[in-house]
């Protein structure tokens, strides 16, 4: 009865199991089928020596059992060297062969690399510029900015079949990270920074995307749609869709945007700000944030003693600013009424302050 019922519940399992959609292992995206591929090969390595340890388990359990005492029983042996070969030389060459294996997937998928193919049998056309797409991680929701169609989106990503897709990635919050499993791997959304993924997809269809790294609150509801189009003339209809039914997204919309908020709905802006991208990098959406690259700016140019204003005079022409105006001005423009005085009190400083020491 009992192995009737066990029976029952490995069919049971096989059966649910059936109806799952193991989509890691079934990508629609070469660069997620080239992963995939590699945790088989790893597995079936790994295995070679997994399913002969676990059958020699059994066997020494079943053979030398204390009631069998037809087994041959030997209390003095302790060793043999054809036995040390086997256990040792097998796992080694495993190990080898898998670190080579690893190696050389690891720098052909370097998600910072240009893919070199559409899939396994359609090699990339240099002609094919490359789908490029900026994505933010806020809490919780994704935005996505299309800098050459001028569009943005809330939780809802489209690219068409068979063309490379280039994401810049970054986070207004904490480490998330980007993941769209029919696509590629997984790739951190880090504040201050921009990480980078390139992939393409094969199939057309519509693929989950979500975070896989917890953020708070709202973590469970932080998911997308990944539409993969036919062609890129229905990427096209998506795109004027979201120019005819979005708003426009000015900073001050932004700033908003950027405000915590669980289960956020798609949401389209026809338009936005091209400062965007470059006040979420640097983490100064709102007006009176400083931008991360300003203050590294003005470190680097000594900060804002006497040293720095000095510098930042002597390198003008090294820095971004075509402002003749002090590092003040630079680095904060809505305070335009300080620049006369700190330019007056520039030109009182000697040649080089540090010769006066």
């Amino acid at each position: 009865m009992h192995r009737v019922r066990t029976l029952c519940l490995l069919a049971f399992g096989a059966l649910a199991l059936s109806g799952c959609n193991l989509v890691v292992m079934n990508p629609s995206g070469d660069i997620a089928d080239q992963q995939a591929q590699l945790i088989v090969y790893a597995t079936v390595l790994m295995l070679i020596v997994i399913i002969p340890v676990i059958a020699l388990t059994i066997f020494f359990a079943i053979k030398y059992r204390a009631s069998n005492e037809d087994a041959p029983y030997e209390p003095e042996w302790h060793h043999s060297i054809s036995l040390e070969v086997v256990v040792w030389s097998v796992p080694m060459a495993i190990i080898i062969f898998l670190a080579g294996l690893t190696w050389v997937a690891t720098h052909r998928l370097e998600p910072y690399h240009d893919i070199k193919r559409i899939d396994a049998e359609t090699p990339l056309d240099p002609s094919v510029k490359p789908l490029t797409i900026q994505v933010a991680a806020m809490d919780w929701k994704w935005v996505f900015f299309y800098p050459e169609q001028g569009v943005a989106t809330v939780n809802e990503l489209a690219a068409p079949v068979d063309r490379p897709i280039e994401f810049y990635i970054t986070s207004t919050t904490v480490m998330n990270s980007f993941y769209v499993p029919a696509l590629a791997g997984m790739i951190y959304a880090m504040p201050g920074m921009q990480t980078e993924l390139n992939a393409v997809i094969n199939e057309e269809g519509v693929f989950k995307g979500l975070s896989a790294n917890y953020s708070g609150e709202g973590f469970s509801h932080m998911n997308f749609e990944f539409i993969a189009t036919a062609d890129e003339a229905g990427f096209d209809e998506w795109v004027q869709k979201v120019q005819s039914e979005g708003e426009d997204l000015d900073l001050d919309g932004l700033s908003k945007l950027n405000h915590p908020t669980v289960d956020h709905p798609v949401q389209y802006f026809g338009s936005y700000d091209e400062n965007s991208w470059n006040r979420l990098v640097n983490k100064c959406v709102d007006e009176d944030d400083l931008c991360l690259n300003d203050m590294m700016m003005a470190d680097a140019l000594g900060g804002g003693g006497i040293d720095g204003l000095f510098n930042r005079e002597q390198f003008r022409g090294l820095c971004s600013a075509e402002n003749p105006g002090a590092i003040m001005a630079l680095i904060r423009p809505g305070k335009q009424d300080l620049e006369k005085d700190i330019i007056a009190a520039m030109t009182d400083l000697p040649t080089d302050p540090r010769a006066q020491n």
